[in-house]
C-alpha cells in the first residue's frame, strides 16, 4: 500500500476512532509519518501522534539526527540500515550498539545471541572491518595502478584468511 501524500510504500497505518461518521484511516510513509509527528495537532491527532512516536522510539528530531550516523567502515548509514533492515559489516554492531540495543529487545526479547555458530568463525568484528578496510585499500592501489602495494594487500588478506580456511586433514581411512 502507498502513502496517501506520496508514491512510497505505506509503513504506518493509523485508524482514528474519534469520528462520528466512523473511523478515518491513514496510511503514511515513515517521512510523511515524521511531518505528522512534528504538527503537534492540538486535536485528538495529538494523541496518536505520541503513540506514533513512541512506536518509532525517539522523537523526530533524535530520529533525523541518528539517520545521519554513520559507520567509520562500511559507510552505511542507520536510515539505510532502516530502509533494508540490513546492516553493511560486522562493525555496525559495535558502531550502532546503543541504537540496535532497544530494536533488538523489542524483537528478540534479547541482545545476546542464543542460536548455532558456525563451525568455522569468521574472527572477530574487528578482523573484519581491517578486512574490509585492506580490501577498499586494495581496490584504491589498482585503480591507482600502484601494483605492487595491491599484491602486498592481497597477501595480507590471504594470511588473514588462513586461519579461517584450514587445510583439508580428512584423510582416507577405510579399513
Amino acid at each position: 500500500m502507498k502513502c496517501q501524500f506520496c508514491e512510497k510504500p505505506a509503513t504506518f497505518h493509523i485508524t482514528e476512532l474519534t469520528e462520528p461518521t466512523g473511523p478515518q484511516v491513514m496510511h503514511l510513509c515513515e517521512e510523511h509519518a515524521k511531518g505528522f509527528l512534528h504538527k503537534g495537532a492540538s486535536s485528538p491527532m495529538a494523541a496518536i501522534a505520541t503513540a506514533l512516536a513512541k512506536q518509532l522510539g525517539q522523537s523526530g528530531d533524535d530520529l533525523e539526527e541518528l539517520d545521519q550516523k554513520e559507520c567509520p567502515v562500511c559507510g552505511i548509514t542507520f536510515r539505510e540500515f532502516r530502509n533494508s533492515g540490513r546492516l553493511g559489516c560486522p562493525y555496525d554492531y559495535t558502531h550502532f550498539e546503543a541504537d540496535l540495543r532497544p530494536l533488538l529487545i523489542n524483537v528478540h526479547d534479547r541482545t545476546d545471541h542464543a542460536g548455532k555458530h558456525p563451525q568455522r568463525s569468521a574472527g572477530t568484528a574487528d578482523s573484519q572491518a581491517r578486512m574490509i578496510k585492506l580490501r577498499s585499500e586494495m581496490e584504491e592501489a589498482i585503480k591507482s595502478e600502484d601494483y605492487e602495494r595491491a599484491s602486498e594487500i592481497r597477501d595480507e588478506l590471504k594470511n588473514m584468511a588462513a586461519p579461517l580456511n584450514p587445510p583439508n586433514t580428512e584423510t582416507d581411512d577405510q579399513s
